[in-house]
């Protein structure tokens, strides 16, 4: 009877599995034109728009490179809830609709979670790896003269 009832629950989730990979939420492919207005106002060096590339603007823009297993159900709906979320925290492709106020808070937050690890998720750097030392120091110091130049205009 057990033996029956697993058959029929492995039956009913392997055709759960097949049905979701029709389901596809709207991938987040734009180019980097979206992000032109943050690099022109905050002046990242070629170190720092790699860093960005490769580790925030993934889910912090209109522009995520997607690896392959993101094709393949329930990771799809995973990534998509991580980039949904990531961009109600920071768009890098809405900077320029940001107040200067919120810019500099914008720029405090983001390197704060990067200090504390929490940037980028934990899940994000099994794969694709982890910031090194060196590079937290090149964007804490990027972000001081960033907030600088921000708090100077307000």
């Amino acid at each position: 009877m057990i033996r029956k009832v697993l058959k029929i629950v492995a039956l009913v989730a392997l055709v759960a599995l097949v049905i979701i990979q029709f389901i596809r939420p709207e991938k987040n492919l734009g180019d980097y034109s979206g992000v032109i207005a943050f690099e022109k106002e905050t002046k990242p060096s070629e170190a720092i728009k790699t860093i960005l590339r490769n580790n925030c603007y993934d889910c912090h823009s209109n522009t995520t490179v997607y690896p392959w297993y993101a094709e393949v159900a329930p990771f799809t709906f995973f990534i998509d809830h991580h980039i949904e979320e990531g961009k109600e925290h920071l768009d890098f492709a809405k900077w320029n609709t940001y107040s200067l106020k919120k810019k500099d808070h914008k720029m405090d937050e983001f390197i704060e979670e990067v200090e504390e690890g929490e940037m980028p998720l934990e899940s994000y750097t099994l794969i694709h790896g982890d910031l090194s030392q060196e590079e937290k120091e090149l964007l804490e110091n990027w972000v001081k003269s960033v907030r600088t130049a921000l708090q100077s205009e307000m």
